[in-house]
């Protein structure tokens, strides 16, 4: 299969903007679930990084490839827009399908770096258990553990550990990994992220701070404001003091052969 546009099917990408039933209409009709408009983008890329579970589903079940290339360089793949927006049905959706997990976009990122680094606990998780490699490097060579503790996310970097990113081998990381969970528990979180948004935008801005829960772990965003409207903004989670401490003990207990060295349990998950 190749990733050509094909140019005589319009009536699914109409549908895909509709609902489910409209997608249905349009395969039982003629149109092809592989199908993608003129710029490459393919149905199955659209409706995945739209978070539309039901449609994913449909085209799968009508023949579409879940690691066929989408977009003008053919760089993008489902997963890995499913993932970076931690649509976590479609991920699992596209697993089912035989998506392989460690597959690297155009500029090498996967499925769980994507995930990893925006705090997607849930989506690391089942990830991880439909196969993705915990050891395998991102785009610059960094191992997941490393994103990991920068994002804060505990739930992530317990996910990793229980799947081997503390193995025996893996010392270094640990430790770097470490370190960045310290030095960013030291830092004032608004503070931090004011400074980033400062460093883009200049210092001349307004901007508004957020508190939330994701995935039953607490996040902060500073948003820039235009006109009293957000317009740009950046987060993270706020478990690096956490982080520290499950990996300061990970290195007094040593690695084990599989990375399974005891950890505490993990408290109950509230809904995010």
């Amino acid at each position: 299969m190749t990733n050509e546009p094909i140019r005589d099917e319009p009536s699914l990408f109409d549908a895909l903007y509709e609902d489910a039933n409209a997608v249905v209409r349009a395969l039982r009709a003629g149109a092809r679930a592989e199908a993608s408009d003129e710029e490459g983008t393919t149905a199955l890329y659209l409706a995945s990084v739209q978070d539309r579970p039901e449609t994913v589903r449909l085209l799968l079940a009508a023949g579409a490839d879940p690691d066929r290339a989408s977009g003008p360089e053919a760089g993008d793949l489902p997963l890995c827009g499913a993932a970076c927006g931690g649509h976590t049905e479609v991920v699992e959706a596209l697993l089912s399908a035989g998506a392989r997990p460690d597959l690297r976009e155009e500029f090498g990122f996967t499925a769980l770096r994507w995930a990893v680094g925006l705090g997607h606990s849930a989506t690391v998780e089942l990830l991880l258990a439909g196969g993705a490699d915990p050891l395998l490097p991102g785009p610059r060579g960094e191992a997941p553990l490393v994103p990991a503790a920068q994002r804060g996310s505990v739930r992530t970097v317990r996910a990793l550990l229980a799947y081997g990113a503390g193995a025996t081998g893996q010392e270094a990381a640990v430790a770097l990994a470490l370190a960045e969970a310290r030095g960013i528990a030291a830092l004032d979180p608004e503070e931090e992220l004011g400074r980033r948004l400062v460093e883009v935008y200049g210092s001349d801005i307004e901007t508004v701070t957020l508190r939330d829960r994701r995935d039953g772990e607490e996040t902060m965003a500073v948003e820039l404001l235009r006109d009293g409207v957000p317009s740009a903004g950046v987060d993270q989670h706020l478990g690096h003091g956490e982080i520290a401490a499950l990996l300061e003990a990970r290195v007094r207990a040593g690695p084990s052969p599989t990375g399974r060295a005891p950890l505490s349990p993990s408290p109950p998950m509230p809904p995010g």
